[in-house]
């Protein structure tokens, strides 16, 4: 199969298959990012729909890309975050607050499956609310999404050394929170580290 770039290249010259392809490998992530934003599916999935139409609309003018599914990332959190603010939905914010997305760190599920699931998983959920909102958003993106810095910084629009940095105070956060409740959490946190 081709690479993001050649697909993407392909869109913009209007390519049948390259939409079609872009989409079916993409809309189940943007859903579920989506749901970082806001927990109304209709509105997540008109803002998707919105994201599309726009892509085809202007296709010719659209910058290059190497790695679509970070393209159409960024794309739909400035969607969403643009809706939000207009329409204030379901949302009120703190006047001091930044606004960004409420991540719910879930690659935890996939790592202490073999422990006891529900002590283990309201833990790390605990431990992971002690965190900052940027805090979850970077955890998010790097062990979840598979972001690489880079990308997180062009996300985020933070810079590499800030990207790095946020990860590493997150990771230490979690593993002084969990430290008092043993070294499976330890385990865990390590693995975290790595990934």
């Amino acid at each position: 199969m081709k690479d993001d770039k050649q697909i993407w290249k392909d869109f913009k010259c209007g390519e049948e298959y390259s939409l079609s392809y872009i989409y079916q490998q993409n809309i189940d992530f943007l859903f579920y990012y989506g749901k970082k934003f806001s927990k109304n599916d209709d509105f997540i999935l008109d803002s998707i729909q919105d994201l599309f139409y726009d892509l085809i609309r202007t296709r010719k003018s659209l910058g290059e890309t190497s790695h679509i599914r970070m393209y159409l990332a960024k794309s739909l959190k400035r969607k969403l975050i643009r809706e939000l603010e207009k329409k204030r939905m379901e949302i009120e914010l703190d006047s001091n607050r930044q606004f960004g997305p409420d991540i719910v760190f879930s690659v935890e599920e996939d790592l202490v499956r073999e422990e006891s699931r529900t002590k283990n998983h309201q833990l790390i959920q605990r431990g992971m609310q002690e965190l900052s909102s940027k805090q979850r958003e970077i955890l998010y993106y790097r062990f979840h999404c598979g972001f690489d810095y880079e990308q997180i910084c062009e996300l985020m629009s933070i810079s590499y050394d800030a990207a790095r940095q946020l990860v590493s105070r997150a990771v230490l956060s979690l593993k002084e929170y969990l430290s008092d409740f043993g070294f499976v959490m330890l385990l865990i946190i390590s693995k975290l580290k790595k990934i």
